[in-house]
């Protein structure tokens, strides 16, 4: 059974409550597995077409809060952080692959994905709509029917679009056309040229780019939807995930968990202590 939106929601922030973050001597007990240990290395894949989650620096770096928490947790674990980027539906499929340790990537937390691998929440994220500059806000995805809109193939934008146009269709509406792109730069790129009326994305992402280039983006309207996101680690490491879930529970400690969210202007997506 395909779950709505609202109920998406509310199941994946019912799990805060299973999926809260041990003491650290919990944690402290639990080694790392043998090649992070043996190599000093913890390899992370991440989609860094998301800002101001993960992207590419101008020097083609990686950067953001995720990638900044990463590597905060890196140093607490006494290795370094490697980094792996991958278009965001690969996430998933590479995690299962072996070719990188963790994900963090914004990777909601939802039933269908903890079937397949275990997740730390670290924070929550809010959807949301980026519009040409000029144009009206939206009062949410039912507004763009018979438009036009963009997303990121894999994302939870998809999926709620597409439950928008269920909605639609049900009340004799014309649905929205969504436009899917492997990545950020094209959906953007649709919104600039006025080839799809929105884009789906991250509403932190919309804040992100209307801050950077208001004379072309802005945000459509209110966040329409939160939920937590968390770290994806295989279900066959459960040493790895002890030991993450500790690390982060010391830079909530002390204090560089909330350096990091409020550099990047996104306090209001810290998890409470």
């Amino acid at each position: 059974m395909k779950l709505s939106p609202r109920s998406l929601c509310i199941a994946a922030l019912g799990l805060a409550a299973l999926l809260t973050v041990p003491h650290p001597a919990q944690a402290a007990s639990a080694a790392l597995p043998a090649d992070i240990a043996a190599t000093k290395t913890i390899t992370f894949c991440s989609s860094l077409t998301l800002p101001p989650l993960e992207f590419l620096s101008d020097a083609q770096q990686p950067e953001g809060s995720d990638i900044d928490l990463g590597e905060a947790l890196a140093k607490r674990l006494g290795v370094t952080a490697k980094w792996i980027n991958m278009p965001f539906a690969g996430l998933v499929p590479n995690l299962l692959a072996g070719h990188c340790d963790a994900v963090i990537s914004g990777l909601f937390i939802k039933p269908e994905r903890l079937k397949v691998i275990n997740e730390i929440p670290y924070m929550y994220t809010r959807e949301g709509f980026i519009l040409k500059t000029g144009k009206p806000l939206l009062s949410g995805p039912e507004a763009l029917s018979g438009e036009k809109a963009a997303t990121v193939t894999g994302t939870t934008a998809t999926n709620l679009l597409t439950a928008a146009n269920a909605a639609l269709v049900k009340a004799g509406k014309k649905p929205i056309t969504i436009v899917m792109f492997p990545e950020n730069a094209p959906a953007l790129q649709q919104v600039q040229f006025g080839q799809v009326a929105a884009y789906g994305v991250a509403y932190e992402t919309a804040l992100y780019y209307s801050a950077l280039e208001p004379s072309q983006f802005k945000v459509g309207g209110p966040a329409y939807f939160k939920i937590l996101s968390g770290i994806g680690v295989s279900k066959e490491q459960p040493g790895l995930e002890a030991a993450l879930t500790g690390a982060l529970h010391d830079v909530m400690a002390d204090g560089t968990y909330a350096t990091i969210f409020n550099k990047w202007h996104i306090g209001i997506d810290m998890l409470p202590k």
